[in-house]
């Protein structure tokens, strides 16, 4: 049970992050303020370093990890995109950053407590992403 519920969190993890990297992406070439990019960039390197080390936790139990559902990939790039031509502003890319956040905290939240037999080790990488997610939300209030 503990190598099973440590995998399916594992994997969450993994399209959780790679869903985070893909929407910072998606909205840095509208961004005008050189803080803001600066606090995205930053938090994508964080990010990347996160997948880095869930490639290696991924790596250790044979498994390759999960790419975000395509169904949720692509709402979430027609919404980028459809916000960002009505307005194309800082305010906006804040506003589209914190529903990322908010869902991300909210569904690693959610897998944390279903995989309750998960290592210690995942559970402490989904946290961390849970807590670069809240970090993220915080740094971009200031532009909404």
């Amino acid at each position: 049970m503990v190598e099973q519920d440590t995998i399916k969190l594992l994997r969450e993890c993994d399209a959780g992050v790679k869903m985070g990297i893909s929407s910072i992406g998606d909205v840095l070439g509208y961004v005008s303020s050189h803080d803001l990019k600066r606090v995205l960039q930053d938090s994508s390197e964080e990010h990347d370093g996160l997948k880095a080390d869930l490639q290696g936790l991924l790596g250790e139990y044979h498994d390759e990890g999960k790419e975000p559902a395509a169904m949720a990939k692509g709402m979430s790039w027609v919404k980028t995109n459809v916000k960002l031509k009505m307005n194309e502003s800082d305010s906006t890319v804040a506003d589209l950053i914190t529903d990322g956040c908010n869902m991300g905290v909210k569904s690693l939240s959610r897998y944390l407590n279903k995989y309750q037999a998960a290592d210690e080790r995942s559970k402490d990488i989904a946290k961390r992403i849970i807590s670069a997610e809240d970090k993220l939300c915080t740094d971009v209030r200031a532009y909404l």
